[in-house]
This record gives structure tokens, sequence and C-alpha cells, in this order.
């Protein structure tokens, strides 16, 4: 299928689709499942290769391979496994607190509680 033909099926422009095959613009979750079906293919189509790929970035690389170390790359395919969006809340709340700690990236601060991290999105 051309990237014309794709564009007239997801009723976008021709140029947007080039856009996301060259990694220009993020394709969402639900235009990556439109773009999947008007293929005929699985989402994970797409991911096809992904650990190879993962297995041969090096954890402590810089961010030439724009930020998706291997560590990334692990940390978001075990996210995406969680279904309990409240664990999830609190696990990015965790994350962003670790990485925030006492204004010192990386630093945990002292009085972190992740029992509050928990708590806090069931009170709401």
């Amino acid at each position: 299928m051309t990237q014309e033909h794709l564009a007239a099926a997801l009723d976008i422009s021709y140029q947007q689709v080039q856009k996301y095959e060259t990694g220009l613009n993020r394709v969402s979750a639900g235009r990556l499942y439109e773009i999947s079906t008007k293929l005929g293919v699985p989402v994970a189509f797409f991911f096809d290769g992904l650990e190879e790929i993962a297995d041969s970035i090096d954890p402590d690389a810089p961010k030439e391979h724009g930020g998706k170390n291997r560590s990334t790359i692990e940390l978001v395919r075990y996210f995406t496994d969680i279904t309990d969006q409240t664990l999830r809340t609190a696990i990015i709340r965790l994350i962003k607190a670790l990485a925030e700690g006492n204004g010192h990236r990386g630093e945990a601060s002292d009085d972190l509680d992740v029992a509050d991290l928990l708590d806090d999105d069931r009170k709401h």
C-alpha cells in the first residue's frame, strides 16, 4: 500500500503519513491501531524486532539514541503490562519523586513514602 493510499484510508494527508514513517511525528496508540487495521496486520507487527534492538543498546548509552536506551525500553515494556490504573499512577508518581528528589535529579527525598503514593490516588 502506498503512503497516498494509506493516507486516504486514514483520512489524513500523505505528508502526515510520511511524518509518521520517518519519526518526525509520534503515532498515538489509537492511530497505530487504526493503521494496523487498515494494513491488515496486528499492532504487534510494528514492534517486531524491538527486543533485538533493546538488547543491542548499552543501558548507560548517552542520549544519542533519542534517550531510548535499553533501560527506557524495558521500563516502558513492563509498565504497559500493568493494567491497574491506580498502580500505574502510583508508579508514575514514584518515578517523578525519585527523579525530582530534593531538587537534585536522581536523588530520592528522605521523606518519600511509597505507601503515600498509593494512598494519595485512592483519596480522589
